[in-house]
């Protein structure tokens, strides 16, 4: 009979542990699956603006998936390494070594990602023509602007064009 109960109230922490922890789940699986969709979109998007030869897809997509790997590691290791002031909820609290230190990381991390952009560019303009790489920036910026239209602030929008 106490076996029974306890049993029972052990059956019943792990529902409860399992129920609180599926949104989270979820939530994750859904972010994960986001990227993946807003990825295949920028793809997508970046073909139809640069319309590239066969000659020149074959010299972009490597350099460009070179880059976004880069990237993306950069932002793996802000992520788990740097301390931003998104994280930190009261400046006030800080010595002035602490937030010395998190502008610093900040400016470090802005500097790095301008060198890899730098080293990206430099590798575009020299493998391919320049006005192929000004499409590709201007389609950058575009892309964003579709994007916060399709998955951002437009999204239950009308569009107002």
């Amino acid at each position: 009979m106490v076996l029974n109960r306890k049993l029972n109230t052990m059956k019943n922490i792990w529902i409860a542990m399992l129920l609180l922890f599926i949104p989270a789940l979820l939530n994750a699986q859904d972010r994960g699956n986001r990227n993946e969709e807003i990825e295949s979109y920028k793809i997508a998007y970046l073909t139809q603006k640069l319309d590239l030869s066969s000659g020149e897809a074959k010299i972009f997509w490597p350099i460009y998936n070179d880059w976004q790997k880069e990237l993306s590691a950069l932002r793996s290791e802000r992520n788990k390494n740097v301390i931003s002031f998104r994280k930190t909820e009261e400046i006030e609290a800080l010595s002035d070594n602490e937030i010395h230190a998190l502008i610093t990381n900040e400016i470090n991390y802005k500097q790095r990602n301008l060198n890899i952009e730098k080293k990206y560019y430099n590798r575009l303009k020299s493998s391919l023509p320049l006005k192929v790489v000004g499409k590709y920036y201007r389609a950058q910026e575009t892309f964003k602007k579709e994007l916060l239209n399709r998955f951002g602030r437009g999204r239950n929008q009308p569009n107002k064009e």
